[in-house]
């Protein structure tokens, strides 16, 4: 079976003045269909800048990046905008919704850019808002939920498109604990319906949720194996030391 996301020795450089960011540094791994996958690392470890490159955001400064086996790395922006829209649902940690409006036009959002006609598009947001609980409020506008509420439309959006990957950035970050162990129930409920979820965290409580964990630190992969490995839950650096994948 084929990778859904494969990085070969990716790198990534930002210049600063004078000197260049290394901020991914030959990171290579890959993710299959089905899969839960938690990348992880504390600020300055390179998991945005994967997240990025992931969420088709960014490109590689070297290295190859297939999606689906599309090596994302040769696109133009208006390719780059068609892939996301064809194949990433997004959940982020402020949400990102729109405020004025309602909870149905939020979840159409991307339908819009896909141009599915007004009709389908309607119905599948109304039965995407039913599938996280929200189906009675579909006309509610976003600041008249609680966070909880407005995260699960955000998953309601992400799911529309029937994406290959979901893509969730620090979906419980903005959230108080019960509030955020509810929703990481919900993307464990998406995974165990078949979908490819990967979830990016400096919350080594809230990778562990997960299937799988990717771990970086310095922009390299210190360890990627099973979330439950005693590996799994040390430091970055000391997972380093016992063994972990390198980049």
């Amino acid at each position: 079976m084929k990778p859904l996301i494969e990085f070969q020795q990716v790198c990534k450089f930002y210049p600063m003045g004078d000197t260049t960011v290394v901020a991914a540094d030959h990171i290579s791994f890959q993710i299959f269909q089905g899969e839960f996958v938690a990348i992880v690392g504390s600020s300055g470890s390179g998991k945005s800048t994967c997240m990025n490159i992931i969420g088709c955001l960014d490109v590689p400064s070297e290295g190859t990046y297939l999606l689906k086996g599309q090596d994302v790395g040769r696109m133009n922006k208006n390719q780059l905008a068609e892939i996301r829209n064809e194949l990433l649902g997004f959940i982020f940690q402020q949400y990102n919704l729109l405020p004025k409006l309602n909870l149905v036009e939020n979840v159409e959002v991307p339908l819009m850019y896909a141009g599915v006609p007004k009709k389908e598009r309607r119905e599948r947001a109304r039965t995407a808002l039913e599938e996280v609980g929200l189906g009675n409020k579909w006309r509610h506008r976003p600041m008249e939920l609680s966070g909880g509420q407005q995260q699960r439309v955000s998953i309601a959006r992400a799911l529309v498109g029937h994406p290959a990957v979901i893509l969730a950035d620090e979906p419980t970050g903005a959230l108080d604990s019960r509030t955020g162990r509810e929703v990481l129930g919900m993307l464990q409920d998406l995974h165990s319906q078949g979908h490819t979820v990967v979830l990016i965290t400096h919350d080594n409580t809230i990778a562990v949720q997960a299937q799988r964990i990717i771990r970086l630190e310095d922009g390299h992969v210190v360890y990627d194996g099973p979330s439950d490995a005693p590996e799994a839950v040390v430091t970055p650096r000391a997972a380093g030391r016992k063994g972990g994948a390198g980049a």
